[in-house]
């Protein structure tokens, strides 16, 4: 008994470990959208078994970021406009919501965690170091994360990927970095911390659509 569950614990973690590599690389455009999947060569890149693999694309199939094919294939899910704009869209209505209720259900506790999330996230940006996309998440997450609606914000975080892996992938041109990121940080959070939902989310949604302008323009289809 004692075997069997060492060898489902070894499992689990494979499969876990492949789901977070083949995530990071589908988020980071490492594995170009489209791109065929095949079970073979990701257990030599990842150094492990075709089961693992294969559970950890179906959990990145239920994540939208690997389609399946066929009865057996799988490929990283394509990305073109109509789909950006829907993520998008979507984001934007869904963290609306999500941020106003946080803000209607405010303390001290969902105060000084927006306050030390945006903290680490500025000095991230500042160090240029490689979790700041980690740091940028925390911070938009903690946003909505007193919105007492775990379905909404779980929904709302898978958005995050999904337009997370569009920006990695478009927003590499010269006038991406032309607008004060940082100011835009700001504002939202000094408007949370007012409890000021109306103006906390003019400034979300400001911010999102100026992303979503600029890399709509870099999206061919």
């Amino acid at each position: 008994m004692k075997h069997m569950k060492d060898v489902y614990v070894k499992e689990t973690s494979a499969t876990h470990g492949s789901y977070l590599t083949l995530r990071k690389m589908i988020l980071s455009g490492e594995l170009p959208p489209g791109q065929k999947l095949k079970i073979e060569q990701l257990r030599g890149l990842l150094n492990t078994g075709a089961s693992p693999v294969r559970e950890a694309l179906s959990l990145l199939t239920s994540d939208m970021l690997v389609e399946r094919i066929d009865q057996r294939g799988f490929r990283a899910a394509p990305v073109g406009k109509a789909n950006f704009e829907e993520i998008l869209l979507l984001r934007c209505s869904l963290e609306e919501t999500a941020l106003q209720a946080s803000i209607t259900n405010a303390d001290a506790l969902w105060e000084e965690r927006i306050v030390l999330c945006h903290h680490h996230m500025k000095k991230a940006m500042k160090a240029g170091t490689a979790n700041f996309e980690d740091t940028h998440k925390n911070f938009h997450m903690a946003l909505l994360s007193n919105s007492k609606l775990p379905v909404l914000e779980r929904y709302c975080s898978q958005l995050y990927d999904l337009n997370i892996r569009y920006r990695n992938l478009a927003a590499d041109g010269p006038r991406y970095q032309e607008r004060s990121i940082q100011t835009e940080h700001q504002n939202i959070l000094d408007a949370a911390l007012d409890r000021d939902a109306i103006r906390a989310t003019v400034f979300l949604i400001d911010h999102y659509r100026k992303t979503g302008e600029y890399l709509g323009r870099q999206i061919k289809n």
